[in-house]
């Protein structure tokens, strides 16, 4: 006997029993099948992810290698990033995550409803992807002082050793990184559960603490800087774009949605 099992387009992803039960008369037979993992499709046209053209395809969603721009607007200097989203035991790490941020911990019935939106998703990957904010996120955030101790951020070249110490450590923050590694991971988690993602480096870099959506300088009566303002401009900035159609904006916000694993100010 075959079965075929068709999935709507919107279905919560992650890890499936299948079980086979049979009714005969008064006697009801059970028998497990098996265990399945249910992912976003870039694929199929229902999926709130899905990417048309199969270039993007393969480059957003299946390729596992990829170059980080950083340095500064002067200087650009090109890393190779290896994000191995389909190295063995990447998917059960990836799945345990979603099992271990705080949304599923504080209501994990409708943690898990909502797994079927790739916004949500993104949202609760970008969270867990450091461990700033204490909730056996992956990676801790440093950027000043020594790195002797730990990982300097600037060796790292790839996700899959980052993911693979987190989970050797029992999901302890692995130390250090900085924005272009935050970045790295998050994309190798989103393609590892199908939602095509991209990196994005931007060079001087505005980091707007008071949200007023400018960089504010001081300056006294005769010129004089005054060191008040918390606004600075980096040299650069990496983060991710992840693609998939935002019903609750409006069609004309569908497309790259940015989301950002750095942890320097808390978006609420």
């Amino acid at each position: 006997m075959n079965f075929t099992i068709s999935s709507p387009a919107n279905a919560v992803i992650g890890r499936y029993n299948l079980i086979l039960q049979v009714t005969s008369g008064n006697k009801i037979f059970s028998r497990f099948l098996g265990q399945f993992v249910l992912l976003f499709n870039p694929w199929c046209p229902g999926d709130d992810v899905y990417m048309a053209d199969e270039n993007e395809r393969q480059e957003y969603v299946l390729n596992e290698n990829g170059i980080i721009f950083v340095g500064n607007a002067k200087y650009i200097e090109a890393r190779g990033w290896y994000y191995g989203q389909f190295q063995d035991q990447l998917l059960n790490i990836c799945l345990t995550m979603l099992d271990l941020s705080l949304y599923y911990r504080q209501d994990p019935a409708i943690d898990v409803s909502r797994r079927g939106d790739p916004k949500y998703v993104g949202r609760v990957i970008s969270s867990m992807i450091n461990g700033n904010d204490n909730d056996n996120g992956v990676l801790l955030g440093k950027w000043q002082g020594s790195f002797n101790s730990h990982e300097n951020p600037s060796r790292w070249d790839g996700s899959v050793v980052i993911l693979q110490k987190w989970r050797q450590d029992n999901y302890k923050p692995v130390q250090y990184g900085q924005c272009w590694v935050f970045a790295g991971v998050m994309c190798t988690v989103l393609r590892c559960l199908g939602i095509p993602t991209r990196l994005v480096s931007n060079f001087n870099s505005a980091h707007d603490v008071d949200r007023n959506l400018s960089i504010d300088k001081y300056y006294d009566s005769s010129g004089k800087s005054l060191n008040i303002s918390k606004d600075s401009t980096w040299d650069y900035h990496v983060w991710n774009e992840s693609w998939f159609i935002r019903p609750d904006l409006g069609t004309s916000y569908n497309g790259w949605q940015v989301l950002d694993a750095t942890p320097q100010e808390q978006s609420k």
